[in-house]
């Protein structure tokens, strides 16, 4: 048994900036999957949303995110996580994260340059070219492994979450560590401590088609709902509305920031549809573009809807986008002459382990931070670029108020955690079952639960996964675990809260839309989708 003060499960932008922070108070232990820089953070293109100029405000920032989050936010959360934002991009910069920018020619000094995308009434996002969260996790992971009070274990999976239950049943619940499996090793490790922070990220590839990393499986909800978390609002799966629609290249996002500098939605015969669906736009928030591309989809019969930049000058196009157009040149699409072939894509789960805006779980011990929890920033509906601000908000409140609820302390209790067994269970040899049943679950959940759902897709749904899950759990409880069978495990147990999620909501709200309830019922269903074991 290993005993930190902290245990962060996750290497993204949350579990970084934590464990930096918490380093100034005891050991941290930083589990993550694979490498440490293969996140959904590394990924994220557009920017972190943030109150920087004199033209914006935080009242102008909170209404925009509430106007997104179509009646489900909480608002003294907003305010909360919105105004604690310019001490967090402080942070960052202290850190070494570089945002783009010019000098101001009166005073000489760097001023940050500042991006606007869809929903949004000012310019507020800093941003690093097009590779805003590569910029960030790079940087944060630099300083982490310099810092030897921080020990990162890379390909190390997280199996599930130590509860006092497990160990004695008499005292009261809590978290008190989790089992690991060292992949390098093939052994299950047992990580003690009093303080976990869960930040695993999303669950994009729940589906099929998707602008999230191979690593998102919804691994942070599905070991808090197994150890007994509330989960939150898990019906509203943000679909990004521009993922380059090409066959070799099936998980490329191209940013809202594009949108936000001007490029336009059209059809195959040039036509700008959106301003038929909204007043805004191609500027208008996710989940109206994204279901509007759906439905010009269907209604043409097309692949796909174009994003045009062309009309723009081609070196602004190539410094501010140089990553967007390189990969498409790369696949034979000059941004700066043609349109871009782009079609929605699974992106961001708004629910999660439900959280106060603190990060505190239902489970005393545990936190979750980022787009594994649901603190009631992003409603039904996630406002563009501040994912990456609860984030970096949050994982400080978290650490502010772990310290205040249990300061680390020498010569802590000495509970001892019961080791893995793995009992008569032999190795997997049928890995083709475990790769068609993942194949299955992405499957089914992008065509009965994707864009637009109706009750009877939703029960098909959850007649499959329930058989799944049956499958799934026989393999677990028969086999050696592997990365494979815990990431179809997590998969299965997530895309079923999903699924449960939305049958319960009879409406038609931000990502949710059904068609057997196609309008917004706030006299019924104005309140958070809470379930509970």
């Amino acid at each position: 048994m290993k005993t930190y003060d902290f245990i962060v499960v996750g290497s993204g932008i949350a579990g970084l900036s934590f464990a930096l922070r918490a380093a100034e108070h005891g050991s941290v232990a930083i589990v993550t999957k694979r490498e440490a820089g293969t996140t959904n953070t590394a990924w994220a293109q557009g920017g972190i949303a943030c109150v920087q100029s004199a033209e914006d405000s935080f009242d102008l920032h909170v209404a925009d995110t509430l106007d997104a989050g179509a009646g489900l936010c909480s608002e003294p959360v907003v305010r909360r996580i919105v105004s604690e934002g310019p001490r967090s991009i402080r942070e960052l910069i202290d850190w070494g994260v570089r945002f783009d920018g010019d000098e101001d020619p009166g005073t000489g000094e760097g001023r940050i340059a500042l991006g606007r995308e869809g929903g949004h009434t000012a310019r507020r996002i800093l941003h690093h070219k097009d590779t805003t969260g590569r910029e960030i996790e790079r940087k944060l992971l630099q300083r982490v492994r310099e810092d030897d009070r921080i020990e990162v274990l890379e390909h190390h999976f997280a199996i599930d979450l130590i509860t006092m239950s497990k160990v004695a049943p008499d005292r009261p619940q809590r978290c008190v560590g989790l089992y690991v499996l060292d992949e390098a090793g093939g052994r299950v490790e047992t990580l003690r401590s009093d303080r976990t922070l869960l930040c695993t990220g999303g669950s994009g590839r729940v589906y099929l088609y998707t602008t999230n990393p191979d690593v998102a499986t919804g691994d942070g909800v599905a070991m808090a709902w197994r150890a007994g978390c509330e989960i939150a609002n898990m019906e509203f799966v943000q679909f990004h509305p521009t993922c380059l629609y090409h066959h070799r290249l099936k998980s490329f996002l191209v940013t809202e920031a594009m949108r936000g500098e001007g490029a336009e939605l059209i059809d195959a015969q040039g036509r700008r549809f959106m301003g038929d669906y909204d007043p805004r736009g191609s500027l208008a928030p996710r989940d109206i573009v994204a279901s509007a591309i759906d439905r010009e989809i269907k209604r043409t019969g097309g692949p796909c809807v174009y994003l045009d930049i062309t009309h723009k000058p081609a070196d602004f196009v190539r410094s501010r986008f140089p990553n967007i157009y390189e990969t498409c040149l790369g696949v034979g699409i000059d941004i700066t002459k043609e349109p871009i072939p782009v079609v929605p894509a699974a992106h961001y789960q708004c629910g999660g382990v439900r959280t106060d805006v603190n990060g505190a779980t239902s489970l005393p011990g545990l936190w979750a931070v980022g787009e594994v929890a649901c603190t009631g920033l992003h409603g039904a509906n996630r406002l563009a670029s501040n994912s990456l601000l609860e984030a970096v908000v949050v994982s400080d409140l978290a650490l502010r108020d772990c310290l205040g609820k249990l300061p680390p302390a020498a010569g802590e209790d000495t509970l001892v955690l019961p080791e893995w067994e793995s009992g008569d269970a032999s190795d997997v040899d049928e890995l083709v079952v475990i790769y068609h049943n993942w194949d299955e679950i992405r499957r089914l959940m992008w065509d009965y639960v994707s864009i637009v759902r109706t009750d009877k897709r939703l029960q098909r749904a959850a007649t499959r996964l329930r058989n799944l899950r049956q499958e799934v759990e026989e393999f677990y409880w028969n086999f050696r675990v592997t990365s494979e069978l815990l990431e179809l495990r997590n998969l299965v147990d997530t895309a079923s809260l999903i699924v449960e999620s939305a049958t319960r909501r009879k409406e038609s709200r931000g990502l949710h839309y059904t068609l057997d309830h196609p309008h917004r019922d706030d006299a019924n269903w104005s309140a958070d989708t809470l379930l509970t074991r």
